[in-house]
Parts: structure tokens; C-alpha cells; sequence
């Protein structure tokens, strides 16, 4: 019995740091996004607008 209760609080453990990590991750996440000016992202999407038209000219 005692045991079982071990098992379940290094599950529980686990459990925790896995949200925990994953909340760092998101936090990164979101800084670097939040980084960009918008001057910064209408470039980038109009970069990508223009590769996505380039790419699709290409195709037949």
C-alpha cells in the first residue's frame, strides 16, 4: 500500500513540473512574439505574401 502512494505523488510531481515547463515555454513564447514593433510584422507578412505568390506562379 504504501507503495501505491509513492508511486502516485512522483506522478503527481511529474505532472506539475510538465505544466510548469510548459508554461515557461508558452511565456517565451509570447515575449518574442510581443518583441516585434508593427511596423516589424507588416514586413514580415508582406515578405511572406510575396513568397507565397512567387510559389504559386511557379506551380502549373
Amino acid at each position: 500500500m504504501r507503495r501505491r502512494m509513492r508511486w502516485w505523488k512522483v506522478l503527481g510531481l511529474a505532472g506539475l513540473v510538465g505544466v510548469a515547463a510548459t508554461g515557461v515555454v508558452v511565456a517565451r513564447a509570447e515575449r518574442r512574439r510581443r518583441a516585434y514593433t508593427p511596423e516589424e510584422i507588416r514586413e514580415r507578412l508582406r515578405e511572406r505574401h510575396a513568397q507565397a505568390t512567387e510559389h504559386a506562379d511557379e506551380r502549373p
